[in-house]
């Protein structure tokens, strides 16, 4: 425990109390995209520069309808841009030679935005135009050239017998990942990634029952910052397919976990993607009429800077410095703390309850001649806490298990605090003096405590931030 040395002067820490339970805010806001045709559908967004590539089934021609041999809407590529901060131009096709007689997308484009990998049918032949033929989708690799995809090649694991599609390609390049029910699975389709090898793509590889269900998994999205997102209709969502995401901790892939509502819902969601740093993203979901895209914000609060929690510290240590230059002298030295402590010795600890006043009192004895010196030295010690918020919370949990954490002890004189708002490190926020928390993932997390006032005169808030690491284990 820290001690202060005292001549004269004194000074001061903080420490700990309790929770109970807190108001989880929704984390997300949603709205419909414009561009959306509101007939047809608009999936799978994909996040290019100033722009979404989508795919969507509604008519490019008020003359000709594109529908496949057997009469089913073929989906094409479109792009739009942004008009200005809120509104977008209206989408323009992206053209190859499958466009007209086979579906084109989903899709995922390579890391310098060159390459294109996107899901179309794999037989092209006259079998196509029987009645009863079932076609199946692959993927299939070109060159993006201005509003055109070119050079079109097969991807090598693409098969007659089963789907292959919805490729993601990760930012480095080096992973592909994208869905399949090819023999040997989980259930009815699953999650495959390939590795970029030689110079060629490996041999497909499932990801395993950690990631993989008995029911469908889809869309699968690798973001930077290593977390898979992909769309399952697997029991326990919110609705019949829901956006789900998972990462891989020391090699293993950790339980998958639901993304809040708003973005998942009663109806399907689906093929989600976001930015760097997941303040703001695109999905897909049919709770309108049809298929649309939708776009998502993060209403969560984190500051790029806090102050670190400074811990109170009640313990001090008392000299008399005379003692100290005359250590040869008879004498014994008897303190009282001020607080019913006592103590003997020229150099003594004590450590005081809590914050207060203390009247400290130093008695001398002489051991020959027995003359007792009282009160030879007093201080008034006042202990004050640091003005600061607090976080009381354990250092160290484990996963799976709820903590209380408390602004109980939070010591800011003079403030009508409105509102504790925290910040868990893991994208998840509540809102209360004291709240609950269960982190479902082993790590260090940095929490954040934001504390604000009633508006002051002349509409002033005044805020205060305040961190703090917790140590989560398995």
């Amino acid at each position: 425990m820290l001690k202060k040395s005292l001549y004269i002067d004194i000074l001061v820490l903080m420490l700990a109390p309790v929770t109970v339970q807190a108001q989880q805010p929704s984390v997300y806001q949603v709205k419909r995209m414009s561009f959306n045709s509101g007939l047809f559908s608009e999936i799978s967004p994909v996040m290019v520069r100033d722009g979404i590539v989508f795919c969507s089934d509604r008519r490019t021609s008020g003359v000709k309808d594109r529908k496949s041999f057997e009469g089913r809407r073929l989906y094409t590529i479109f792009i739009t841009q942004r008009k200005d901060t809120s509104d977008w131009q209206k989408p323009e096709e992206i053209k190859s030679e499958r466009s007209f007689l086979f579906n084109n997308g989903p899709l995922c484009f390579s890391p310098d935005g060159k390459t294109a990998y996107f899901t179309s049918e794999v037989e092209t032949g006259k079998v196509t135009k029987k009645k009863n033929f079932i076609n199946h989708s692959g993927i299939f690799i070109a060159d993006l050239s201005g509003k055109e995809l070119v050079n079109l090649r097969p991807f090598p694991y693409n098969n007659l017998l089963y789907e292959v599609g919805h490729p993601s390609v990760s930012n480095d390049g080096r992973f592909l990942f994208f869905a399949s029910d090819m023999p040997g699975g989980q259930g009815g389709s699953d999650l495959y990634y390939c590795e970029w090898l030689n110079g060629q793509w490996g041999a497909p590889v499932n990801l395993g029952s950690k990631v993989n269900s008995s029911a469908s998994e889809n869309y699968p999205f690798m973001h930077p910052s290593g977390r898979l997102y992909f769309s399952s209709n697997r029991p326990g969502g919110k609705g019949r397919m829901d956006v789900y995401y998972i990462m891989l901790t020391l090699g293993s892939w950790d339980t998958p976990s639901l993304v809040p509502e708003p973005i998942n819902s009663p109806s399907d969601d689906f093929a989600f993607v976001a930015d760097e740093n997941l303040q703001t993203g695109y999905f897909s979901s049919n709770r309108g009429r049809s298929d649309d895209i939708y776009q998502f914000a993060s209403t969560i609060i984190r500051k790029s800077s806090c102050d670190t929690l400074i811990e109170n510290n009640y313990c001090y240590e008392f000299l008399e410095e005379n003692a100290v230059k005359w250590d040869t002298l008879p004498f014994r030295y008897e303190w009282k703390f001020g607080d019913g402590g006592r103590g003997i010795g020229s150099t003594v600890e004590h450590c005081y309850p809590g914050p207060g006043q203390y009247l400290v009192q130093l008695d001398v004895v002489n051991l020959i001649t027995k003359e007792v010196m009282y009160n030879e030295k007093t201080y008034n010690l006042l202990i004050t806490d640091v003005e600061q918020p607090y976080i009381s919370s354990p250092e160290q949990g484990v996963v799976g298990q709820r903590m209380r954490l408390s602004a109980d002890s939070t010591n800011l004189p003079g403030w009508n605090i409105d509102r504790y708002y925290w910040n868990f490190g893991d994208e998840t926020i509540a809102i209360g003096k004291e709240v609950d928390k269960t982190y479902i993932r082993p790590g260090t997390y940095n929490i954040q405590m934001i504390v604000s006032t009633v508006a002051e005169p002349g509409g002033v808030v005044r805020e205060a931030c305040i961190c703090k690491n917790i140590i989560i284990i398995r």
